[in-house]
C-alpha cells in the first residue's frame, strides 16, 4: 500500500518522533511505500486562511496554501497519525491540518442542502492513530470516554473515508515509562501494521 505516517510533536528525540520511526520501519520492512508528513519540521501552519474558511461553502476551497499535503493525503491507501494527546485533544498541528487539508472538494463533498457531508477520500483503507498521553487509561476510557478515538473514528474518518478501518494504539502514564514499556508497546506497533495489506 501507498502509506503517509504523519507525525505531530515538536521535539525530535520525543517519545512520539520514535514511535513514528518504529511504524515508518515496520511498513517498509512489510513492502509499502512510504512517505512521511512531520507536520512541525515542515512549519505547517494550523490556521485556516481567511481564503480557505471562506471557500468552504463558495467552491472550489482554495488549496493554494495545502497543496502540496492534500496531494499526499489523497495519494495514500494507508495513514498512520503519531501524535501526543494533550489536555484529551490533539495538538494544534494536528487539527489544524484537519481544518486545512480534510477541505470540501477535498476529503468530502456538502450536501446540496448542508446535510451529511458525502465521503472523498475512497482510497484510504487503513488508518492508524499512535497517542501518548500522561494520565492513566482509566481517566481516557471512563472518565473521557476516549474523546480523541471517538473523533477520529466517527467525525473524521467515519464522515471522510467510511470504509476505511480505523485502530487506535495509545500508550498510557508517558512521562513515566520504563524502556521496556516502550519496547513493548513499539512491538504492539510493529504487529498491527504487519497485519496491513
Amino acid at each position: 500500500m501507498r502509506c503517509l505516517v504523519v507525525v505531530a510533536h515538536p521535539i525530535g528525540d520525543s517519545l512520539c518522533q520514535s514511535l513514528a520511526q518504529t511504524a515508518v520501519q515496520a511498513l517498509t520492512e512489510a513492502g509499502h511505500e512510504v512517505r512521511v508528513e512531520d507536520l512541525y519540521e515542515a512549519g505547517f501552519s494550523p490556521s485556516l486562511t481567511v481564503d480557505e474558511r471562506t471557500t468552504y461553502y463558495r467552491p472550489p476551497f482554495d488549496a493554494s496554501e495545502v497543496q502540496a499535503q492534500i496531494e499526499r493525503l489523497l495519494w495514500a491507501e494507508g495513514l498512520v497519525m503519531v501524535f501526543p494527546t494533550w489536555w484529551f485533544g490533539f495538538p494544534a498541528i494536528l487539527k489544524g491540518w484537519f481544518d486545512r487539508v480534510w477541505a470540501p472538494g477535498i476529503a468530502y463533498d456538502h450536501a446540496s442542502d448542508l446535510g451529511p457531508i458525502k465521503p472523498r477520500l475512497h482510497n484510504l483503507r487503513r488508518a492508524l492513530a499512535l497517542t501518548s498521553l500522561g494520565s492513566p487509561w482509566w481517566v481516557d476510557r471512563f472518565v473521557l470516554r476516549q474523546p480523541v478515538k471517538r473523533v477520529l473514528k466517527t467525525a473524521l474518518l467515519g464522515t471522510c473515508a467510511p470504509k476505511c478501518r480505523f485502530e487506535m494504539l495509545s500508550l498510557y502514564k508517558a512521562e513515566n515509562l520504563s524502556a521496556d514499556e516502550v519496547r513493548v508497546f513499539g512491538a504492539r506497533v510493529r504487529r498491527t501494521l504487519a497485519g496491513w495489506s
